[in-house]
């Protein structure tokens, strides 16, 4: 009993290390801007993941108990209720609280690396991959303090899912059992596109009983609990088939039904659709395509928004590496550790899905490198606690493993130094979407590009369009559209695109019945338009939208967020409507280049990638090609935030236009279709029709519109 203590006592100790370490370093960036203004809000420091605004404004909702109808507000989700449970008890504002959530509920990962290694009777080991693990570079940036996201917990629960099937295997205890079933369902619960690492799981656990042990009933138990706990029935339903399996399991009379219970199991899983999700994750990640047919119709073309994802696309392996381990040779030495751990000690080649997923990065985006870290990290620390043994004093045993940890740690501490990154959104910008809340009402809509989507709903609390989780290039399309096209199409698409969306979420309530047992087909909206509109080419129904139409009945006010910081999207905004619905080819981008960055020599301005502006001639040089402009012009805000601009015409027969935005002390080259588009006229010259749009909101950060129409 008192080496059991003792053993306790480490364990507990070495958790508080590696959770205070944890924590500590991701307290870097609260104190390296403390006293930036700008990163706060009301004098709160404000989150710094687009993501994170969507569970705010649920967890929000929640509090105050107020939802509007269909304003896709996550309050039935994990994230947000758990937010809303720990402001709710807890002493510190909403806005602390989703601050630091990340910093807590992240350095959790610890618990369970340390209560692995402890199964393995190697606690130092344990220590050194927790330190490693809580900080590695990709880990961190997605639990840092302000990265409130469901990443938060999305590797601590598949940790304790390794850790409790590792001692169900090693054990055969029963209470094993239930505490997997447990973990897949707080883990569904929390996220549920964990099916996928869920089913790797059982994958490797079922090829391991069908090789090497498939006499040991508790093997199958343990299966088909997971099974049970993985099917596609709703969460209350899932659990009590897990409850009832339990309580069969743990009466040795009923063992003849074990085998019943796991096929049947297996069946329910395929029947409910369980491994469609997985399917899905597949084809979307991996098996990516640049352009979607639609089901519709008219067979409608659009382009697929996982091209323009950073996070998913392909990855150098030395950005792979250090994502993973902080630098390529702690990977190297990480993955020889791990093969050569899991030679010693064949339970832990259960972490393999985890490594798997983490390696998808390599073909699936970076996104996925978060999964590695903390199996890998065993890697790397078993080589030091090895070369640790063989030191002949505890002296230099311990002194070898602090100098190794510190080595291996080096990389990823410099790394959380020197990632400053910035809030979603400047205090300023904050301040004029909290002002236009008191302008607009909650069934108002706000058109922006998704990127804006989340932050909108939460500090304006109106709808949106387009967000961070709803951006196909179905729903994007239009509101590409509407940003890259001329004002007069772009108002009425404006119009349409909200009534119809609003349209269709009444349909789908109305007949719910009807689509789910008669498989009723829903149109995209441009689909829609397109058909009620009586035209069978969406080209011939855009091209419409220049001329007289008929618009929809007025239901709400529509608002048009136009941010400076776009200009930095502008070009992938367009791509989503530069596509031929019909065909699928993809038009020819635009002239459009913007820079910060230039120089000036006399009447030479270079502004960079081979751009030169000739100020005396009025001549631009592009691709070695010397054409005079159409037009020069600048834009500024004075001390009190007034906009002027300033045009000067050179050569009307000409298609390029220059921009200089002084305030900003950035420069615009734009062909004529771009100078024309919604985007730059609104949002950059403030030129309006006053016909269609009025001025809400001016600031150096944003403009805001009404549409009147």
């Amino acid at each position: 009993m008192d080496t059991l203590n003792k053993e306790t006592k480490i364990t507990l100790l070495y958790i508080a290390i590696a959770f205070l370490f944890s924590v500590a370093l991701r307290m870097i960036w609260f104190y390296q801007f403390s006293d930036y203004e700008p990163f706060k809000f009301n004098g709160q420091f404000m989150i710094n993941t687009n993501d994170g605004y969507f569970w705010a404004e649920g967890a929000r909702d929640i509090l105050s108990g107020v939802s509007q109808e269909n304003d896709l507000s996550p309050i039935d989700r994990a994230t947000s209720q758990l937010t809303a449970l720990f402001a709710f008890i807890l002493p510190f504002s909403f806005e602390t609280v989703i601050l630091f959530m990340p910093v807590v509920l992240g350095s959790l990962v610890v618990i369970p690396i340390i209560l692995i290694a402890k199964s393995l009777n190697n606690q130092e080991m344990g220590l050194v991959a927790a330190l490693l693990a809580s900080i590695a570079n990709s880990y961190y940036n997605r639990t840092m303090i302000g990265y409130f996201d469901t990443d938060m917990l999305n590797i601590v629960l598949p940790m304790f899912l390794l850790w409790s099937i590792i001692w169900a295997i090693r054990t055969n205890e029963n209470r094993y059992l239930i505490i997997t079933a447990i973990d897949i369902l707080i883990y569904r619960w929390w996220y549920p596109q964990s099916y996928s690492l869920e089913f790797s799981f059982f994958g490797l656990i079922l090829l391991y009983t069908l090789i090497w042990d498939r006499k040991n009933i508790y093997n199958y138990k343990l299966l088909s609990l997971m099974m049970l706990a993985m099917i596609g029935f709703e969460g209350y339903i899932r659990t009590l088939l897990v409850i009832a399996a339990f309580y069969i399991y743990t009466k040795e009379k009923f063992d003849r039904y074990v085998y019943y219970i796991f096929g049947v199991s297996i069946v329910l899983f395929f029947t409910s659709g369980g491994f469609n999700p997985i399917w899905g994750q597949l084809k979307g990640y991996v098996f990516k395509d640049a352009v979607t047919a639609g089901k519709d119709g008219l067979g409608l073309h659009f382009y697929s928004v996982v091209q323009t994802v950073r996070e998913a696309g392909q990855i150098p392996f030395e950005i792979f590496a250090n994502r993973i381990s902080g630098h390529v040779v702690t990977f190297i030495l990480s993955v020889a550790g791990f093969i050569y751990l899991a030679y010693k000690h064949k339970i832990m080649l259960l972490g393999l899905p985890l490594i798997g997923l983490g390696f998808l990065a390599y073909v699936g985006g970076l996104r996925f490198t978060i999964y590695a870290v903390p199996v890998l990290a065993f890697g790397a620390a078993f080589l030091i606690t090895e070369a640790a043994r063989f030191m002949p004093t505890k002296r230099l045993k311990f002194l070898t493993v602090t100098a190794l940890s510190l080595a291996v740690l080096y990389p990823n501490i410099t790394h959380i130094q020197n990632y400053r990154v910035p809030t979603v959104f400047s205090a300023d910008e904050v301040k004029v979407l909290d002002k236009f809340k008191e302008t607009a009402e909650r069934e108002d809509y706000v058109i922006a590009w998704w990127d804006y989507g989340y932050p909108l709903r939460y500090y304006s609390d109106v709808k949106t369009l387009i967000d961070g989780g709803k951006h196909s290039g179905v729903v994007n399309f239009p509101v590409s559209f509407i940003l890259t096209h001329p004002q007069e199409a772009a108002a009425k698409m404006s119009r349409l695109d909200v009534e119809y969306t609003e349209k269709t979420f009444k349909f789908k309530e109305e007949n719910e019945d009807l689509i789910r047992d008669k498989n009723l087909t829903i149109f995209s909206n441009i689909e829609q338009m397109t058909k009620d509109y009586g035209f069978s080419d969406t080209n011939d129904f855009l091209l419409s939208l220049e001329g007289e139409m008929e618009l929809p009945k007025k239901s709400r006010d529509v608002y048009l967020y136009l941010p400076h910081r776009m200009i930095d999207i502008y070009p992938t905004v367009e791509k989503f409507s530069s596509i031929d619905l019909m065909s699928g080819e993809m038009r020819k981008s635009p002239l459009y280049y913007a820079t910060r960055m230039f120089k000036q020599e006399q009447n030479i301005i270079h502004l960079g990638g081979g751009i030169i502006f000739n100020i005396q001639n009025a001549t631009i040089t592009i691709n070695n090609q010397t054409v005079p402009i159409k037009r020069f012009v600048q834009t500024s805000y004075d001390k009190s935030a007034n906009f002027s601009k300033n045009i000067q015409m050179g050569n009307p027969s000409e298609d390029v236009t220059i921009i200089y935005m002084a305030s900003h002390n950035t420069f615009l080259v734009v062909d004529e279709k771009t100078y024309n588009s919604l985007y730059i006229q609104l949002g950059i010259l403030g030129e309006y029709d006053k016909t269609l749009f009025e001025k809400v909101v001016d600031t150096p950060q944003s403009k805001i519109y009404r549409l009147k129409i």
